[in-house]
């Protein structure tokens, strides 16, 4: 049974070390002994890494930690990158593929495959953002670019074994912080074909591998797309900045997904 998920995606916001450590510690409280069925990950700026895992949970569902990006090579002259081992000493996740990085920084699906790649050879799990710009959504032809983003991603796995790791954000680039967000419908309508590609890909693992949705995502509509049978969850920008806003996501997204959580957060252990 596929887990429900929430991702926050930082971005290169909060400005020092103890910012970083005072928000995810105050969503650790609030968020502490999360069920089993419950996923959730900060993916905070790599210079706050350190500051933010000493609060992360180790309890099974516990709160877990992610990059935002890694460069293909094992290590090498790339002034200012990291690798996937670096990454992984110190997470379980990283975000591969965002708009922004194919937008701002010229990422191509050969270059997000090769990161990919590289993620599952660490024993990291890659999330694999797919998603349209508008004017491909406006030009009727969403669906079959999008399945084309996520087969060139996962181009470079070599069996499907190795899809066990992945998770795949589905993010209309035109509903990235935009307060836009895409329908409920439409959404499940994407999701739901790019998880019969997988299938046709790999086969039973697709029916196993989460399913994000991410653009313009709060707590008064989080529900509205886990009550969805192909959408597990979130990736969260601008509303997972304020700790009060992103708990409010995950325990909304817990209760569209029938998921009992009942330690009060005013009883969590001390930050």
């Amino acid at each position: 049974m596929r887990k429900t998920m929430i991702v926050a995606n930082w971005k290169m916001n909060i400005a020092t070390s103890r910012d970083a450590e005072r928000l995810s510690s105050d969503i650790g409280r609030a968020l502490w002994k999360l069920p089993e069925e419950v996923e959730v990950a900060l993916c905070p700026p790599v210079l706050w890494l350190q500051a933010v895992r000493p609060k992360r949970g180790r309890a099974p569902g516990g709160i877990s930690v992610g990059a935002q990006n890694i460069h293909p090579e094992v290590s090498g002259a790339f002034t200012g990158e990291i690798s996937a081992e670096m990454a992984s000493d110190l997470g379980e996740y990283v975000i591969v593929g965002h708009s922004e990085r194919r937008a701002l920084f010229g990422e191509t699906d050969e270059l997000v495959a090769a990161k990919v790649a590289a993620a599952v050879r660490a024993g990291l799990s890659p999330i694999l953002c797919v998603g349209e710009p508008e004017s491909v959504r406006d030009s009727g032809d969403a669906e079959r670019y999008v399945a084309a983003q996520l087969d060139a991603g996962l181009a470079s796995i070599a069996s499907g074994e190795d899809l066990n790791c992945v998770v795949v954000a589905y993010e209309p680039v035109w509903a990235i912080g935009t307060g836009r967000a895409a329908t409920p419908e439409l959404v499940q309508d994407m999701v739901g074909g790019l998880r019969k590609s997988l299938r046709a890909r790999a086969g039973a693992v697709a029916d196993e591998t989460p399913f994000l949705y991410g653009g313009s995502v709060n707590a008064d509509n989080i529900a509205d797309y886990v009550e969805r049978p192909d959408v597990d969850g979130a990736l969260v920008g601008s509303a997972s900045l304020d700790a009060e806003s992103f708990v409010a996501i995950v325990r909304g997204a817990m209760r569209a997904a029938g998921i009992r959580y009942l330690p009060d957060p005013e009883s969590g252990p001390a930050g």
